[in-house]
């Protein structure tokens, strides 16, 4: 039942993702052009997004499973640290130069299309060299033998 549900969500997000444009790098692009030719339409998506995530994280305070009976793992995290605002810089920039989050690419990705398949690649890069930096700073400096 959780691998049909978890289908299910997937598909009904990126068909979200796609009518609302989400997918499209020239309307990301648009909505991020504040000086030029600047589309709202993205901000009314980001509104409803916010307010759903808003309502579900409310209904899930407080509860020790899901509703299809997992454990519930709701972030703890309440500071901003550099860490957090290095890797949402990071995340802006990328969006702001190809137009794509991580959500949309793996859609449009599956649309079809080298840009996408380009910034997906990108990204798992870049995501692998965030990891191997994360486990070399975390490594117990080695005494000289």
């Amino acid at each position: 039942m959780q691998i049909i549900t978890a289908l299910a969500t997937g598909l009904i997000f990126g068909l979200g993702l796609i009518l609302s444009g989400m997918t499209d790098p020239s309307k990301v692009i648009g909505f991020l052009d504040l000086a030029g030719r600047w589309d709202p339409s993205l901000a009314f998506v980001m509104g409803g997004a916010i307010l759903v995530g808003v309502v579900a994280f409310q209904f899930a305070r407080g509860r020790e499973k899901s509703l299809l009976g997992d454990a519930m793992h709701l972030p703890t995290a309440r500071q901003v640290d550099r860490r957090l605002v290095l890797g949402s810089l990071a995340f802006g920039a990328g969006w702001g130069l190809a137009g794509y989050c991580p959500g949309p690419a793996l859609v449009a990705v599956a649309q079809g299309g080298t840009q996408p398949l380009i910034f997906v690649a990108a990204m798992l890069a870049g995501m692998a060299l965030y990891e191997i930096q994360d486990r070399w700073a975390a490594a117990p400096p080695q005494k000289p033998a």
